[in-house]
């Protein structure tokens, strides 16, 4: 997760690396429970010893395993290939499930660092974070950051560092 060792320039360092707040897991496995329940409950509903019998079963079966990539693997597979990563000098954003996207932010770009959280967002301890740049890029919004209060205060702290010309605090 984040980037590796041997993509960071020389000082750098990563200070705080993580995914999406886990809140976006929960539909997919809804999803597997209800399609699962669904399976269950066809496969004993569709009468045995009929000449169609095996073609039924299998259809059902086609049915729900396509809606289990579609509903469940999907996503499950965008939120484990998300990525951010701030490190001393950037704050990196990596998504892509077979194609790879990544944004680099310097954090001597970054003009303004805000936060958004809503009420389950606040129990939760997720929110949206609003990171506006001079760069081509412009405004980023990361939705269900983890711990946004956390990752807010250092993202500020490493911007006001790198104003101040320092790097670390030092």
């Amino acid at each position: 997760m984040g980037i590796p060792e041997h993509h960071l320039t020389e000082g750098e360092r990563v200070v705080h690396s993580f995914h999406p707040h886990w809140r976006r897991l929960v539909r997919p496995v809804l999803a597997v429970v209800v399609l699962l329940a669904a399976l269950v409950t066809a496969l004993l509903f569709i009468p045995g010893g009929e000449p169609y019998t095996p073609y039924a079963r299998l259809a059902v079966a086609a049915v729900v395993v396509v809606l289990l990539v579609w509903w469940a693997l999907v996503p499950y597979l965008r939120w484990v290939t998300t990525s951010y990563t701030l490190t001393t000098h950037r704050f990196s954003i990596s998504t892509g499930i077979l194609n790879k996207s990544q944004d680099d932010i310097p954090l001597a770009k970054v003009t303004s660092v805000s936060s958004d959280q809503r009420l389950l967002e606040r129990i939760l301890g997720c929110g949206t974070l609003v990171v506006e740049s001079a760069s081509d890029s412009g405004d980023i919004r990361l939705t269900d950051v983890p711990r946004i209060q956390l990752v807010r205060s250092e993202l500020f702290r490493l911007v006001e560092d790198i104003s101040d010309g320092q790097v670390d605090g030092r």
